[in-house]
């Protein structure tokens, strides 16, 4: 039903905020404002403000932000025409008069409802007759309690055609509305319509407002097929927006702040039992955009609970697949597989509540159970399969309509990737070697040891041009620094790079200044050792800074060995003085060239050599004196 603007108006001119706010958050008056604890995050120092004049709240620890209406659709999980309902009732305004095309409509819903009621009553009465025991007798066996029997309204469909059509007939129904709540089947061939349900156990599937809309069944007999079987679609059931006990979980979700997803109704009703209120279920369809906004509307996250099997983990992965579209700021799942072979009925029965709460509270976000199904059974021991996983990871990033939400994602992801890659070369004895840059020549030599003077170029260059990750992850990744201080000072730079996919050099620069690494950067940063090389300079262009990275990550990998002196070195590198990098650089050219004449002796190709040679001389600053218009150093003209 739409309602008129005024009738809104009305209502708000009525219910300040603040009064419809403070029933569930304690308010505290803060000039024009009143300020509470969030209701949506659990937060210590209050963020979550109230405006009467403006007629809106904010939470700022959420995002959230609306009138009235929306706070009662947030907290309580209503939809709008129930928001609306409840607070004009509060308000003392009666409803606004439907159109009549609306009451027609209306009143042939009600008569659809009203045989849904009937047919419900039917089958919790045939449950207590003799020809019910056997229903009865499964429901024992299941561990259901007369109470809960008599809570859900579980009741027993007898095996005969026509039983509950001729009931329902006699008390004033048509078979029209038999037909079209879907408790009757029409055959195609003219036959008179019978009923759906025969020989099963009855569950009725109720809306949002505790109205019966349909019924689940389960067959009686193992041989029966489908074991499940649900009521059609009809005017009142639509089985892609409907999650089933919406309506009762509400409440606990809300006090809970959690809410609990399970694959079938007889697991809710088990878990209901056994204490778990927040439970519902998705009537066995895939999940829907329309069910995932059902959820949002009891937890941002709820918990989706799968079987400990194949077919579970099968289900979580298609899971994932529907859900990564529709992702916002805030909204997620997280997913708690049971132990193998166990369902949320069995594990409460075997090893009761505490077993499965525990399952619970171990609930692993969306992003990680992704990461293992994209990673899991593929062998990553060569670059094209390594590249087919960052691919794989792409495409389904890609599908992340939100843009922030993808965003993030990719930086959690390449993040991962960084670490995987790293973790592989541990594996492996050492990092894959590159594939040498066409000014690199040919070499025989096996991988660099750690160096000191690389490292720093390395930092400095990721420092200076912090898109090079985007291209270099895997091999910056498996760096062997062994001098603590790099180490950690390049773990805090990549990790802030990831952490945010578009940094300026300048704010990562700020970063670093204000972390533990900031004397060391500072140091590194402003040296003449290393600012002279031209390719750290911010304006040189993308190009030529990557193949000249793409060059030094060659030397790195390539060299057959360093001198004694350098690999030894065990110095301070915050507490160098510029003598003591003037010292160091020298030592690094001289080893460098050295290690560079013994691969052109082994190669025996000295034109090769030459042009390395003349890379090396790019890097180290040597012969470049106004190459590529430096630009000067602006802190050195500020001392």
């Amino acid at each position: 039903m739409k309602f008129p603007d005024s009738f809104l108006d009305e209502i708000r001119a009525r219910l300040p905020v603040s009064t419809v706010v403070s029933r569930r958050v304690p308010l505290k008056r803060a000039g024009r404002e009143w300020k509470g604890l969030s209701p949506f995050n659990q937060e210590k120092t209050p963020s979550f403000t109230v405006n009467d004049q403006k007629g809106f709240y904010h939470c700022f620890s959420s995002g959230k932000h609306g009138d009235i209406f929306g706070f009662v659709m947030d907290t309580e999980g209503l939809s709008f025409p129930e928001a609306v309902e409840r607070l004009a009732g509060e308000a003392g305004l009666p409803l606004p008069k439907p159109d009549p095309q609306y009451e027609r409509a209306a009143k042939e819903r009600l008569g659809l409802y009203d045989a849904l009621e009937a047919a419900s009553a039917y089958f919790e009465e045939q449950l207590s007759s003799r020809e019910g025991r056997e229903a009865l007798a499964y429901a024992e066996r299941r561990g259901l309690s007369p109470a809960t029997l008599k809570e859900f309204r579980i009741g027993f469909a007898p095996n005969a055609k026509e039983a509950l059509k001729a009931t329902l007939i006699k008390r004033g129904f048509s078979e029209a509305q038999l037909i079209e709540t879907g408790l009757l089947i029409k055959p195609d061939d003219g036959r008179s319509p019978y009923d759906r349900f025969r020989h099963r156990l009855t569950i009725p599937i109720v809306n949002a407002r505790g109205r019966i809309i349909a019924f689940g069944a389960r067959a009686l007999d193992a041989a029966t097929e489908p074991k499940y079987l649900n009521s059609p679609e009809t005017k009142l059931f639509d089985k892609g927006s409907t999650v089933f006990n919406f309506a009762r979980a509400r409440g606990a979700a809300f006090e809970h702040g959690e809410l609990v997803v399970v694959e079938g109704y007889m697991d809710v009703i088990a878990l209901h039992q056994a204490g778990f209120h927040h439970v519902v279920a998705t009537l066995g369809t895939a999940f829907t955009e329309r069910q995932m906004d059902q959820l949002w509307l009891l937890a941002p996250e709820p918990i989706v609970c799968f079987d400990g099997d194949r077919a579970g983990e099968a289900a979580a992965a298609r899971a994932i697949d529907r859900m990564l579209p529709v992702l916002r700021e805030g909204h997620s799942f997280r997913f708690s597989f049971l132990p193998q072979g166990s369902d949320p009925d069995d594990l409460v029965r075997n090893e009761g509540a505490g077993a499965l709460a525990r399952c619970l509270a171990e609930a692993r976000p969306l992003i990680d159970i992704l990461w293992q199904r994209e990673c899991a059974g593929h062998n990553l021991d060569t670059p094209e399969r390594r590249a087919a996983l960052e691919e794989r990871l792409e495409q389904l990033l890609a599908t992340i309509a939100n843009a922030r939400v993808r965003e993030h994602y990719r930086r959690d992801i390449k993040s991962r990737l960084f670490a995987l890659w790293r973790d592989i070369g541990k594996r492996s004895g050492g990092p894959a070697k590159p594939s040498p840059p066409p000014s690199a020549g040919k070499s025989g030599a096996r991988p660099l040891p750690s160096a000191h003077g690389f490292a720093i170029t390395i930092i400095l260059a990721l420092a200076h041009h912090p898109s090079l990750l985007d291209h270099f992850a895997e091999e910056v990744a498996h760096l062997d620094i062994r001098q603590k201080q790099l180490a950690e000072l390049l773990g805090f730079l990549t990790e802030a790079i990831f952490q945010d996919l578009g940094i300026t050099r300048e704010h990562l620069a700020e970063l670093m200044r204000e972390s533990r690494h900031a004397k060391l950067f500072d140091t590194l940063d402003r040296s003449s050792a290393f600012k002279r090389i031209a390719f750290l300079q911010p304006e040189t262009a993308a190009a030529e800074v990557e193949e000249h990275f793409a060059e030094l990550i060659y030397r790195w990998t390539t060299l057959k060995s360093l001198d004694k002196e350098v690999q030894d070195q065990a110095l301070d590198l915050a507490d160098l003085s510029e003598a003591d990098f003037e010292h160091f650089s020298e030592l690094q050219r001289q080893v460098a060239n050295a290690g560079l004449r013994h691969a052109a002796d082994d190669a025996g190709d000295r034109d090769s050599a030459k042009r390395f040679q003349e890379t090396i001389a790019r890097l180290k600053g040597e012969n470049i004196g106004g190459q590529r218009g430096r630009r000067p150093d602006r802190r050195a003209d500020q001392r």
